[in-house]
This record gives C-alpha cells, sequence and structure tokens, in this order.
C-alpha cells in the first residue's frame, strides 16, 4: 500500500527552515507556554513568541560556535521534557550541528555507549546528575569538554553559554544554519532496544522536514493555527521531537511537563486541543473513572455507559466508513473532518442508544472530557498497541483516537488513522510518501520520506534492509483499505513443542486491558503448551483491593532486582477471570493454560523496561526463569 507524497520540500534548505519561515510569517504568535522553574502547574504559564523562541536559540547556537562546535559536530543532550530541552535542540541546528539525545534515566554505561559511538564533542545536561554523567562519559572518551546545564549554574549554564558567544555575528549563525541540506544528518537517535543492544539511527534533515510536512499536509483538523499541545513523552524519543517540529511550524502553542505526575492537573490549566499519549495512559484514565464509579456505588451504572460509549464510537466509525473511497485511490488528509467532542453523532443510533448517550453524558462523558482540559479534540495513541474497545470507548465520549505505528528508524510515523477515517485495532495508511509492505513471512516492510538512511554500524545496516525496503522487525497485515494491523514481533513468535506457530501479541493485549496488569508476557518456546508472566502494577492493584474492601492484602513491595510471585486466592481470581476470558476469543494451541502473577520492578533502571516502557522481554524472562519452570513442572500455579 503506497500513500502519495503530500508536502513539496522545494526551498527547504534543511529543518531550521521550519523555524526561519514561521518567524518571517508569524513572528508574534505564540508558540510556547512555559513556567518558572519549580512553579506548580496551576502558576501563571510564560507565552513565548515565535520570534523570541528564535532569538533565545541564535544566542544559544553562537555559545556553541564559539565553543568550537564545528560544522557536523556531535552534541549531546540529555535532560528531562522542558523548554530548554526545545531550545537546545533547534540552537544545536543554527550551529550546523548533530543532536544526539540521551534519555535523562540512562546510567553511566549507557550514557557512555552513546557518547564513544557517535563521536560527541560538546554537551547540554538538564541539571546536575546529567552534567556529571555526560562530563565522565566524555572523559572516559578522550574527548574532556565542559558540559552546560539547563538548570542555573553559574559558569556551567545556558546563560555562561550565550554570554560565550555575545560577539559573534548572526552572520556567522546564518551561515551555520543554511549549511547543512536535506540529505545531511540532523541527528543520530539511539533505539531504546527491546531486544538487542541500542543502536545509533542516522536520521536526516530531509526525514524530519519530509515528516513534519507530510504530517502537517494530511491532519489538517488536528495541527491548526490558534491549536495547543502538552509535550510529556520524553524528548529524547523522536515521536516527542517530530510532534514538537510539527507543532511549532503548524503554529500550535507547546507546553512541556517532565514530570508524568503533573499531567492530569496540568490539562486543567493548559486545556489543549490535541495530545500524543501512550495507551497505558489511556488505560489509567479509563481505571481512575471505574474505580471513582465505585466508590459513589455506581459501578452497574458506570458498566452501562462504558457499553454505551463503545455502541457509540462503533457506530461513529461505521459512519466513517460509509463515504471511503476506494482502496489506495484517496490521498491521506482528503477525508471528509470528523466531527469533534461531543458533537459527534454516529449513523443510525437507535433510540434507546441515544437516550443512554445523553444521559451518560450528562453523569459521565462531560466529566471525563474535562479531566482532559476540555478542549481536546483528538488524541493520537503511540508506541504500543491500543485496545480496539478502549479506541471505541473514548470516541464514544467525544474525544477520538488517532492510532499511529512508527519506530526510530522511519522517524516516527510510519501509518496512521486519518480524522474522519478511524478504524479501530488498526493502524491506518502508510503517511503521505511512504509505502508498506507484507512480506511473505508476515514482516512489515517499509520505504518513504522517512526511513532512515541506516545505522552507524554498518553490519547492522546491511541487516536492516531488503530490496530497499526498510525490515520493522513487527508482524502485521494490510485490509481491504489499506490500513495496517500489527500481530505483534517477529522476534516474539512463539514455536511449542507441538510445532504450533504462535503469535502472543493479541492474548496479552487483551489481558493487558486489566488496570492490574502493567505487562502480559506470553512465553512456552519449545514447551507442550503457553504460559504467561503477568506483571503487577502496584497502585491498581491497591485500588482493586479498596474497592472491594480487601485490607490484609498489604501494600505490594517491589522487589529490588529480583522478580516475586504473588500468590493471593482473591487476585488470582480477580485476573484468572480476564485470562479466561482472553483464552475464549483464541484458538486452543494460542491459549495459555497457566499463568503467574508476578512483581517486578518495572524501570529503566532495573534494564526491565525501555525509557518509553516497553518490556524488554529477555531482561524479564532471565528474572521469572525460576516462576516460569514452575508453570511447566507440576508445581502449584493457577490454572
Amino acid at each position: 500500500m503506497s500513500s502519495p507524497p503530500l508536502a513539496d520540500l522545494t526551498g527547504v534548505r534543511n529543518t531550521t527552515d521550519l523555524l526561519a519561515g514561521r518567524v518571517a510569517g508569524h513572528p508574534d504568535a505564540v508558540a510556547f507556554d512555559v513556567r518558572e522553574p519549580g512553579a506548580p502547574v496551576d502558576a501563571p504559564w510564560r507565552p513565548v513568541t515565535t520570534a523570541a523562541f528564535e532569538a533565545h536559540v541564535r544566542a544559544i547556537a553562537k555559545g556553541l560556535v564559539a565553543a568550537g562546535l564545528a560544522p557536523g559536530d556531535a552534541v549531546a543532550v540529555m535532560a528531562p521534557t522542558r523548554y530548554e530541552w526545545a531550545l537546545v535542540d533547534m540552537a544545536v541546528w543554527y550551529a550546523g550541528g548533530v543532536v544526539v539525545p540521551v534519555y535523562e534515566t540512562s546510567a553511566q554505561v549507557q550514557v557512555s555507549a552513546v557518547v564513544l559511538d557517535a563521536d560527541v564533542r560538546l554537551a547540554v545536561g538538564g541539571g546536575p546528575r546529567h552534567v556529571e554523567l555526560l562530563t565522565h562519559a566524555l572523559a572516559e572518551a578522550g574527548r574532556p569538554a565542559p558540559v552546560w546545564s539547563m538548570d542555573a549554574a553559574p559558569g556551567h549554564d545556558l546563560t555562561a553559554l550565550v554570554a560565550l558567544g555575545a560577539d559573534l555575528l548572526d552572520d556567522v549563525v546564518d551561515a551555520r544554519r543554511t549549511g547543512a541540506d536535506l540529505d545531511d544528518v540532523a541527528t543520530i537517535v539511539y533505539t531504546s532496544g527491546t531486544t538487542s543492544a541500542p543502536r545509533g539511527a542516522l536520521i536526516t534533515h530531509r526525514n524530519l522536514v519530509g515528516q513534519v510536512l507530510s504530517v502537517a499536509a494530511a491532519y489538517t483538523d488536528v495541527v491548526r493555527e490558534g491549536g495547543s499541545t502538552v509535550i510529556f513523552l520524553p524528548l529524547a524519543h523522536v515521536l516527542a521531537r517530530g510532534l514538537q517540529l510539527v507543532c511549532l511550524a503548524g503554529g500550535m502553542r507547546i507546553a512541556h511537563l517532565g514530570d508524568p505526575r503533573e499531567v492530569v492537573p496540568a490539562l486543567a490549566v493548559l486545556k489543549p486541543t490535541f495530545l500524543v499519549v501512550v495507551p497505558r495512559v489511556l488505560q489509567k484514565v479509563h481505571a481512575a473513572a471505574t474505580a471513582a464509579a465505585a466508590d459513589k456505588h455506581l459501578g452497574r451504572v458506570w458498566a452501562s455507559a462504558q457499553r454505551t460509549a463503545i455502541a457509540w464510537g462503533r457506530l461513529a466509525e461505521a459512519a466513517d466508513e460509509a463515504p471511503a473511497a476506494a482502496p489506495g485511490t484517496a490521498a491521506p488528509g482528503t477525508a471528509a473532518p470528523a466531527a469533534r467532542g461531543s458533537d459527534v453523532v454516529p449513523a443510525r443510533p437507535s433510540v434507546g442508544l441515544r437516550l443512554r448517550h445523553a444521559v451518560y453524558e450528562r453523569l459521565f462523558y462531560r466529566r471525563l472530557r474535562a479531566r482532559l482540559g476540555g478542549r481536546v479534540d483528538y488524541l493520537l495513541s503511540g508506541a504500543a498497541a491500543l485496545d480496539a474497545d478502549l479506541s471505541l470507548f473514548f470516541r464514544g465520549i467525544g474525544v477520538p483516537v488517532i492510532e499511529g505505528y512508527g519506530l526510530t528508524e522511519t522517524t516516527a510515523p510510519l501509518t496512521g488513522n486519518l480524522p474522519g477515517s478511524i478504524r479501530s485495532g488498526s493502524v491506518g495508511v502508510p503517511m503521505p510518501g511512504t509505502t508498506v509492505r507484507i512480506a511473505d513471512d508476515g514482516e512489515v516492510l517499509a520505504r518513504g520520506v522517512g526511513v532512515f538512511r541506516g545505522y552507524r554500524n554498518p553490519e547492522a545496516h546491511a541487516e536492516a534492509f531488503v530490496d530497499g525496503f526498510f525490515r520493522t522487525g513487527d508482524l502485521g497485515s494490510l485490509d481491504e483499505r489499506g490500513r495496517l494491523v500489527l500481530h505483534g514481533r517477529v522476534k516474539d513468535v512463539i514455536v511449542t513443542s507441538g510445532g504450533k506457530t504462535v503469535s502472543p501479541a493479541d492474548w496479552e493485549r487483551y489481558v493487558e486491558r486489566e488496570p492490574m496488569v502493567a505487562h502480559a508476557m506470553v512465553v512456552g518456546e519449545g514447551k507442550p503448551y503457553l504460559g504467561g508472566v503477568l506483571l503487577l502494577d502496584p497502585e491498581s492493584v491497591a485500588a482493586w483491593a479498596h474497592r472491594h474492601g480487601i485490607a490484609d492484602l498489604g501494600p505490594l513491595q517491589l522487589p529490588s532486582g529480583g522478580a516475586v510471585e504473588v500468590h493471593d486466592s482473591r487476585l488470582v481470581a480477580a485476573i484468572g477471570a480476564v485470562v479466561a476470558a482472553a483464552n475464549a476469543r483464541l484458538s486452543a494451541p494460542e491459549q495459555v493454560r497457566r499463568f503467574a502473577l508476578v512483581l517486578a520492578d518495572l524501570s529503566e533502571a532495573s534494564g526491565t523496561v525501555t525509557p518509553t516502557m516497553k518490556l524488554k522481554r529477555a531482561a524479564i524472562a532471565e528474572r521469572v526463569r525460576d516462576i516460569v519452570d514452575r508453570l511447566y513442572h507440576g508445581a502449584p500455579s493457577p490454572a
């Protein structure tokens, strides 16, 4: 399936032209909302215009040049998501450099590996810890250099860096800014590595500019002048940085949050029109609403409200389908825009459905939208598969979810659903200028404007491509309208001792609907049947225990560096019902016959998840080896 290009890159020199063009046309438009360091989210946020942002970018770029940055030199940036990240990111490009993002939660060995492999010459850290890690890494690499801090640090912060370049003329920055062309490397992004060691992906200015202009053209209902968003995903991830560029070029206000706990209270203050989230965030919002209803003894009413929202969302999707053109003929972005918010009315709802929806709108739906700020037109979900019923639920309450799919190597979006053409359970059609092909073994292959140049390691690069297409490592299929449906990872496929080949993604995704299950992992390679390891979310388990009046379960204590099995019979029974429901949806060879509830430290520092909270299966498998063995050796275990 191919989607024709919508973006014209003629006359665009490199990524910095996105900002320069915006300044030329809309210098006084507000580009960012910024709060003072340490201020609460309900404190006043300071508006920053496009012109003011660019002036600060230029000042930092002058400092980098004065500090010795040569064209093409790599600059490491390690910090939580914050406004200064955006400044430094663009300033490095204005100075002619290459940005190397480092996840702010990375350990010293990870930071040192990135700095060495990317040949980093200068660095900027968020605070003292980041500065220390980067300084040590540069010294280890034999390239000691000053590291500047985004936090105040007299003589060593961004203010000092600006002062260093105060005497440079704008002509110097102009020459540096326009020195790179579209085919030069803009950033080296290290993959988060769920199944292998991180690899440096070479992403060009053409990749970034092409994706930004393509997204803006395909999603005019979302990327619009006067819109706004809150970025709380890690800016070290290409998805968040791509989103930032799309909004900056498209005239949307951006606010940054580095602490996920601040997101919900901040939404009421900032009132965004669009948010990019991971599925777990939507699960948490849904779980919180379920818990609140239970506390008010409205559990049965809420259950009916959920069914009503899903039914409403399903009919709304059917209305999307009716006017759709034949597969492969309509360019992305040409579909009729969907109605927004609570005005979404599906085709031919029954009188009963209309009445129920109206009642639950007053009881629940509008309150949920208010928790998101009350102005959200769309949510974009990425980084992991989204449960179809959860997508339908949010569509039914008036907040359509646009699910997309992409990788670091595709400069984030590879496919995406479109406003007016959303199908839950799919990740949409190829982005403009992109072709998706399904290999004979089911692997998703990609070619197009966002596909990266390759890895720094030539051997890894050679293995990543076939016939000019990038091998994503994911399994998928294309539906009758050319939308991609994902079926799991190639490396996650399990072959049982009976010779049955099973992709566990569907079972895992269904079980992960249960808020108490943070991650589900199917095991059984070479075994007579499949087993399941269900990694618990302690907060959700505590909320469940509270709702059911269970006082003796006690707080679940996360083990340090290991994993423990949880045997509470009430918890096993509750989650066992979810397991049984998942099994009922699948054939016998795909069903999990035994499972274990496990408590483990699910943090990046523990090495069990990536910075975007994807499960590192090999690391978890090592920690739960004894638990898994008991699933296959007759020891007591839930059936």
